[in-house]
């Protein structure tokens, strides 16, 4: 279990600068992560999506753009973190926690889940209430964190997490703790085969992996069967 009222805290206290603070740790590379990302959901050809975890709306616009016919809500449980997407030009989003979302069973073609999954309470928990919202048939998508496979830049990327990354968005953001908090939680999240493991475990069909940038990141899909 995650601490929910830890990371909502956190995020609170990084909002302003969160965007800013991605770009600069990744060296932009997340940017080309969540277009992936857009393009994949783009071939879904979906007519209603859901953004969790959407933060400040990073992939929620890079979605809208790829997929201008579709409506895509975002959703989170942050509200300093969704202003921050209303600033950037996302409005359609919705405070609501991905644990118990107030939103009606089967209603969306794709749900998707940038960076945000890793934080959530429960991952089990959270994937139930994603496939509830899931119609028959539709996709979830999630870009996440993940230790590459590669030993050799597996010790040099885990020693950057744990030692240069905080430091960095420290001076960026105030709140050095809340990334040695985010960063330690790479560490513990579950990737490759074991988040497909656990997806099936959850009621999703056939889940895939895709490793990003060496395994930095990693894009999953599954469907609801």
């Amino acid at each position: 279990m995650q601490d929910a009222r830890y990371v909502k805290e956190a995020f609170a206290g990084i909002a302003r600068r969160y965007v800013l603070t991605n770009h600069v740790l990744s060296l932009g590379t997340d940017v080309l992560w969540r277009r992936k990302t857009a393009r994949l959901v783009e071939s879904f050809a979906p007519g209603h999506v859901l953004d969790l975890a959407t933060g400040s709306g990073d992939l929620a616009l890079a979605i809208q753009g790829a997929c201008p016919s579709a409506r895509v809500l975002g959703a989170d449980f942050s509200v300093p973190m969704m202003r921050q997407a209303q600033r950037q030009g996302f409005q359609n989003v919705v405070a609501a926690d991905a644990m118990a979302l107030p939103l009606a069973d089967a209603s969306f073609d794709v749900v998707t889940v940038a960076f945000g999954l890793r934080n959530m309470a429960s991952w089990p928990g959270a994937l139930k209430e994603m496939l509830r919202v899931l119609r028959p048939g539709g996709r979830l998508v999630v870009l996440d964190f993940s230790l590459p496979s590669w030993l050799l830049l597996r010790g040099p990327y885990v020693f950057y997490l744990k030692h240069i990354m905080p430091r960095v968005a420290g001076v960026l953001t105030g709140k050095r703790e809340a990334y040695e908090y985010l960063c330690g939680s790479i560490e513990r999240f579950p990737s490759g085969a074991r988040m497909e493991a656990l997806m099936r475990d959850c009621g999703f069909a056939e889940p895939v992996s895709r490793p990003l940038s060496f395994g930095i990141a990693t894009l999953y899909t599954a469907g609801k069967p």
